[in-house]
């Protein structure tokens, strides 16, 4: 373990530092609340000549993606950073990056989707990508943000992996607030990243690395029809599925560099919990405090903190989550027209086929930034406590911390 520097930094700032620190060949972005404090510092590191990186400041997001996409394609190392709308502005390109298997890297700061115009935070923006091929991992604090931000190379350059990562931190609640953040050193984290590997390939010109190069050259990105279309879309499954793997191999590297140690699924006093909530982000915090309190009160609660939701971690969650009768999920994201939740459909899903499985409720809270008080989440432990006493689960989905009429 190197010896390492305490930080007041918020979130934005953690990735910033991060990204210096990595030190990228590219950065790409267009400014976005509550996103815009990762673009600004990062421009003063350039100004300031603290890094070697490309700075691009682009008219939009979608450019920002497509620089990104270019100059990944190219070989570089290439990173963004955006917000709601920005995501969604960049949504065509998202789906290319991933589908041309480029180790892009993006600081997602979580932000309610318009409209009506919100800047505040939800998962609606990232819970919308969860189809387009990126991993993606969700933050608690200003610690993991500044650990996932450089992990984050390792895990989409590995040569088993080959796809883009989002770092996604909650916005205002993680991306503005100052916290205790321990750093490494410039050269402690330029050694664990390393050099960007390539996967070998032999074209017409021989053998070369997988990039586009003027000495060998290849085609990326063309007209891709019903003859090899479906492969490369299974092509993009089997990445996933290698990156549940690996992923823990990076993770336990950061362990022995950093001495901090992360899970895809992190579970808090399940061993004889007869009622939990799991859930992703920052509201984690505030629900393993009630975890505490609850206990304290005699009630048998636990908490389940999940922290990669794509790759979906099925088999971590099931350990995790045990013989548990009852199961809430916690979330900030509505799935209009649907059954329930993104996260509730995902573990659904996983549990349909299984005899034995937990009673599971949907709690959506917090949309466009409304606080997630501790009373909000007694109100689920309340309800799934309910729950466990008559046997039945009478609504699916429950909306906590809405007004009435």
């Amino acid at each position: 373990m190197v010896e390492q520097k305490l930080m007041g930094l918020n979130g934005d700032e953690a990735v910033a530092y991060a990204t210096k620190q990595v030190n990228p060949d590219i950065v790409a972005a267009y400014p976005i609340t509550p996103q815009t404090i990762i673009v600004e510092r990062f421009s003063e590191y350039f100004a300031d000549r603290e890094v070697d990186t490309e700075f691009v400041a682009v008219e939009s997001e979608h450019s920002a993606m497509s620089s990104c996409v270019g100059a990944s394609a190219a070989g570089a190392r290439a990173f963004t950073a955006t917000a709601a709308n920005g995501l969604a502005l960049m949504w065509e390109i998202v789906y290319i990056a991933s589908s041309l298997r480029l180790p892009i890297v993006m600081a997602v700061v979580n932000r309610a989707l318009s409209g009506p115009i919100n800047i505040h935070n939800d998962h609606s923006d990232t819970m919308g990508a969860r189809d387009s091929g990126w991993i993606q991992i969700y933050c608690e604090n200003a610690q993991e943000v500044y650990d996932a931000s450089i992990a984050a190379w390792r895990i989409a350059e590995h040569l088993k992996v080959q796809l883009p990562v989002m770092v996604c931190l909650d916005g205002f609640t993680l991306s503005h607030t100052m916290e205790n953040v321990m750093t490494l050193p410039d050269d402690a984290v330029q050694k664990f990243v390393g050099e960007r590997p390539f996967i070998e390939v032999e074209g017409h010109m021989g053998k070369g690395e997988l990039r586009l190069n003027p000495e060998m050259p290849l085609t990326m990105g063309p007209l891709d029809l019903q003859d090899f279309y479906y492969e490369h879309k299974i092509h993009q499954v089997d990445a996933m599925e290698q990156a549940l793997k690996y992923m823990k191999n990076v993770d336990a590297e950061w362990a022995k560099v950093s001495g901090r140690s992360y899970k895809y699924v992190e579970p808090y006093l399940m061993e004889d919990a007869e009622v939990a909530l799991i859930g992703m982000g920052s509201m984690m915090g505030t629900v393993r405090h009630m975890v505490d309190e609850l206990r304290a009160e005699g009630v048998k609660a636990g908490m389940i903190k999940l922290r990669l939701f794509r790759p979906f971690p099925v088999d971590a969650i099931k350990k995790a989550v045990g013989d548990i009768p009852v199961l809430g999920v916690i979330e900030k994201c509505i799935s209009f027209g649907a059954p329930a939740s993104p996260l509730m459909e995902e573990l659904m899903t996983v549990y349909y086929h299984d005899k034995e499985k937990p009673m599971i409720a949907n709690y959506v809270v917090g949309l466009g930034g409304r606080d997630v008080s501790p009373d909000m989440i007694r109100e689920a432990y309340k309800s799934m406590a309910k729950i466990k006493k008559t046997g039945k689960v009478d609504k699916l989905s429950t909306y906590i911390g809405v007004r009435g009429d």
